[in-house]
């Protein structure tokens, strides 16, 4: 199975910047999906940012402009740069893999930023934003 590990996590003021790393092994698929996710206790986990295989991305709304996706094609490590750091942005940040066996399929819709799509999760790292 895949296997994920974030690190990157910690706290920063208001407006700051952090980045995030996911170090992935174990894939068997070369078609697939990774993202992040964030989560507050209480709530439903949320999709942040994704990304394919193609390198397409997909946002959500609360972080366009403000987060980047990216990835290292060589050792499969995922990125989210975050800039302008708000409070609402403190969470646990997980991040997530899918892969798939239709080499197509990426390329007929955006990376999902929905839970289940995904297979594999890493374990966390926490993201703290104060005023």
């Amino acid at each position: 199975q895949v296997q994920l590990v974030e690190s990157g996590g910690g706290s920063v003021l208001t407006g700051g910047s952090l980045t995030l790393s996911c170090a992935s092994s174990g894939w068997t698929y070369n078609t697939y999906s990774m993202g992040w996710f964030r989560q507050v206790p209480g709530k439903e986990r949320e999709g942040v940012a994704a990304i394919d295989s193609n390198g397409r991305t997909n946002y959500a709304d609360s972080v366009k402009g403000r987060f980047t996706i990216w990835k290292d094609n060589t050792e499969k490590t995922l990125y989210l740069q975050m800039n302008s750091l708000k409070p609402e942005d403190t969470a646990m940040y997980y991040c997530a893999a899918t892969q798939y066996t239709s080499p197509s399929f990426v390329t007929s819709r955006d990376p999902a930023l929905t839970e289940y799509e995904y297979s594999y999760w890493g374990q966390g790292t926490q993201v703290t934003v104060s005023s």
